[in-house]
């Protein structure tokens, strides 16, 4: 059975959901005023393994990402850009999507925008108000009265006593605590027209924590079977979803809470202030830095893949640190199950359970998605199909490995794509074509038919220095990959 770390409760639990073979899973998805970074992809990733495991296993799955398209930080991109806020919004949304493509992270089945349920997020606060629970503020603001919903502070173990105003909990003198936090927002006279809507308190429009509370029990009903999100969000937004959704409808929210551990760069926290801030697209390409060239962003299967692995690798709870050798070491990990893929063609094959290095795929899988206990199976796996000549064990490891939404290339594409990582160095460029590389490799057959092995000798030593491997192989073809 299906185990999975409950943040709520602080224990593993078995998944039971709500209706038989049936999961709900609603994730916090982008604030879209700015590209992706790399917590966002450990996000994306995690819960895309996720929902692979669960349909894997016999699971209909219902997955909703929701996309913020209405923030205090888009209306500010927006005014210092000139542009309509939903220019803003299309054009991450679409930068969002390259991002995911280039991940192999499949589409939700839902990904509703905030802006389409402002009617539902009025009728919740609406419901907080007659439950006590809701008070509009002499600025026009409705909050929520935090200290007056009993179950404050269950899912993050802060106290009230202990907690302070949430990094984007503003606090201002029209609320009865400081803790209390905006529901709607009256709007100002400075504020674009396309971030107002009228309403019984006014126009104005939502706070942020309200659009999930609704865009949930939309989409999916309550309770939820399973609700994520990344590390950040369990104070104070996952605590406010809570409480809104609960205090307005009582019940249950969610009856499993999943939340990816930290991602740090170089053993620090990824900041802005800190110069280590790393988007997506820099870190998988160089060639789409820029937002209007999309043609080749992840065209090159070993840059989209090696960051999609380096994450897979390790559990989605653990704290994870990107460095450029962490990358080498991932890109070089992968290689290696690559070229078990290429000297040994993978036969088409069904998943044998029975076979150890699935059934330890299996268990490690259902312990809370144990992805880093997965991938070892598939080194085993390379280890027998190498050792053994089998094609089946390569098939295998191959058909466990798209579980994991890895392994999928074809090998020899895979190998000769560039690479862009190397210890200690960073981000490389190739020092060859693939062009250059098999001018080369057929000057060095011609220096060997003229029995000019000096010559020969050169070639693969000038290749090796650029990071070309040559293998000879029986009737004189050479095969290369790049290291």
């Amino acid at each position: 059975m299906l185990h999975i770390y409950n943040t709520l409760s602080r224990a593993k639990e078995p998944l039971k959901t709500v209706e038989p073979g049936l999961v709900r899973m609603y994730v916090c998805g982008m604030t879209v005023y700015d590209f992706c970074h790399l917590g966002h992809a450990r996000m994306l990733v995690s819960f895309d393994v996720v929902q692979r495991w669960l349909r894997a296993s016999g699971y209909r799955v219902k997955y909703v990402r929701n996309i913020t398209d209405i923030d205090d930080k888009i209306i500010r991109r927006a005014v210092q850009n000139g542009q309509r806020m939903s220019e803003v919004t299309s054009f991450f949304i679409d930068a969002m999507h390259a991002d995911e493509r280039a991940l192999g992270v499949a589409s939700p089945d839902f990904e509703p925008r905030a802006t389409e349920h402002v009617g539902e997020m009025l009728g919740i606060i609406k419901c907080l108000e007659q439950n006590g629970l809701a008070y509009q503020s002499d600025d026009g603001d409705v909050n929520y009265a935090v200290r007056d919903f009993p179950g404050y502070g269950k899912l993050s173990g802060k106290s009230l006593d202990d907690l302070r105003a949430g990094e984007r909990v503003a606090v201002s003198s029209g609320k009865r605590d400081p803790l209390d936090f905006v529901l709607w927002k009256a709007a100002k006279s400075d504020e674009p027209d396309e971030s107002k809507w009228p309403s019984s308190y006014g126009v104005g429009r939502p706070g942020w924590h309200i659009e999930c509370s609704a865009m949930s029990r939309a989409l999916l009903g309550l309770p939820l079977d399973i609700h994520g999100g990344g590390p950040d969000l369990k104070f104070p937004h996952h605590e406010n979803e809570i409480a809104q959704s609960e205090g307005a409808f009582g019940g249950t929210l969610a009856s499993i809470w999943m939340h990816c551990g930290p991602l740090m760069v170089d053993s620090d926290k990824m900041s802005k202030s800190l110069g280590n801030f790393r988007t997506i697209r820099a870190t998988i390409s160089a060639d789409a830095n820029l937002p209007d060239d999309q043609s080749s962003y992840g065209a090159n299967p070993r840059e989209a893949e090696m960051l999609r692995f380096f994450i897979v690798r390790n559990h989605y709870r653990s704290q994870q640190n990107y460095a450029p050798d962490n990358l080498f070491d991932a890109q070089n990990a992968l290689d290696r199950l690559y070229q078990t893929l290429h000297n040994v063609p993978a036969e088409a094959v069904r998943i044998d359970w029975s076979h150890p290095a699935a059934q330890a795929f299996r268990a490690a899988m259902d312990d809370d998605f144990n992805t880093s206990g997965a991938v070892a199976a598939l080194f085993e796996l390379s280890s027998e199909a190498n050792r053994n000549g089998s094609g089946r064990s390569s098939g295998l490891m191959r058909a466990l490995g798209a579980l994991l939404g890895l392994l999928q290339s074809d090998p020899a594409t895979y190998l000769q794509s560039p690479t862009r990582y190397q210890p200690g160095s960073g981000s490389v460029q190739a020092v060859f074509t693939s062009e250059q590389i098999e001018t080369l490799i057929n000057d060095r057959a011609l220096a060997k038919q003229a029995r000019n092995f000096a010559q020969a000798d050169q070639i693969r030593k000038t290749l090796q220095e650029g990071g070309i491997e040559l293998e000879d192989k029986a009737g004189g073809v050479t095969q290369w990959r790049r290291v």
